[in-house]
């Protein structure tokens, strides 16, 4: 067994202590147990396997991709376990973390500056552009994640294990968008087994696009890029869900005090959302939702930063 055969088949939990009386059960797979800390590594893997099987990636080329953090750790993860070499277009707005953890790993970063550490619809075009431009030398592979069908197939695997884990009984899926590759996965998994299953997308609300609002600035790392993801399905998307940063933030630390569960601040903002959706539904239904990645990658942040 190599490192790459222990990515997926992550455990499931249920929510004890933050989900008010009167609600249904919510449910958080524990997506931080993947080898990276983060559920970017399915995708990862599916998006550099199948460009190897199809011959878009061959050996000696390099690999190029813009990211705030998880997704470059897990793609660094993937490249150093097959031998490609890896650069990375990232920014000051994501956590000194992940830009480390990215490096750990061999992945060769160019830093785009941000303003103000803000994620906006502007740093993730400059970050795009600077991608591409990398992409243009010899030998080299862009995954290009927002417009790359590939990465969807890696979270179908994700909908599979919850589909089993709750023996089929889930009512509702409740997951944060960023390009929305996670949710579109998970959900065309679900709605084939049951098509009564409810999805709810969560975005930034000060950054509402899926709700039809303005693009804004916010500090939920690695959702809400200001537009509508070229990989967005609404036809699969129930209902939409906006939660604030200082909410989502709030709900992170509440995770790791009273749950003992230590997640990121786009996992507080799923259990935002499912709690509404769990009031909604109240008891005798499910709802199932992720904790996107570990509170590691998150603590020289106003997350958890202690002084």
């Amino acid at each position: 067994m190599d490192i790459l055969q222990a990515i997926g088949s992550t455990s499931i939990v249920r929510l004890g202590k933050v989900v008010p009386p009167g609600c249904a059960e919510v449910f958080a797979k524990l997506e931080w147990e993947n080898p990276t800390g983060s559920m970017k590594d399915r995708m990862a893997l599916a998006v550099i396997s199948r460009a190897e099987e199809d011959g878009r990636l061959r050996p000696g080329d390099t690999v190029v991709e813009y990211t705030g953090g998880s997704t470059g750790a897990s793609l660094a993860l993937v490249c150093t376990a097959k031998g490609y070499r890896l650069r990375i277009v990232t920014s000051d707005a994501f956590s000194k973390e992940k830009r480390d953890h990215m490096a750990a790993l061999g992945a060769e970063l160019t830093l785009v500056r941000s303003e103000g550490g803000l994620t906006t619809r502007k740093l993730i075009l400059d970050m795009i552009e600077t991608a591409r431009q990398l992409s243009q030398e010899p030998h080299t592979y862009w995954i290009d994640q927002l417009n790359n069908l590939d990465s969807i197939a890696g979270y179908y695997p994700l909908g599979e294990e919850i589909w089993s884990q709750t023996k089929g009984e889930v009512d509702a899926f409740v997951h944060s968008a960023g390009a929305a590759a996670s949710s579109r996965g998970v959900a065309t998994v679900l709605k084939r087994y049951k098509s009564s299953i409810e999805v709810v997308v969560v975005e930034p609300a000060e950054s509402a696009v899926l709700s039809g609002g303005p693009a804004g600035a916010h500090k939920i790392e690695g959702i809400g890029i200001g537009c509508i993801p070229p990989l967005w399905e609404p036809s699969l998307v129930d209902a939409s869900l906006a939660v604030s940063t200082e909410d989502a933030e709030g709900m992170a630390r509440r995770l790791a005090r009273e749950e003992a569960l230590f997640a990121g601040t786009s996992s507080g903002a799923n259990v935002v959302a499912a709690i509404q959706v769990a009031a909604r539904l109240g008891p005798g239904a499910r709802v199932v939702t992720l904790m996107v990645d570990s509170g590691l990658k998150y603590l020289s942040t106003d997350v958890y930063k202690s002084g």
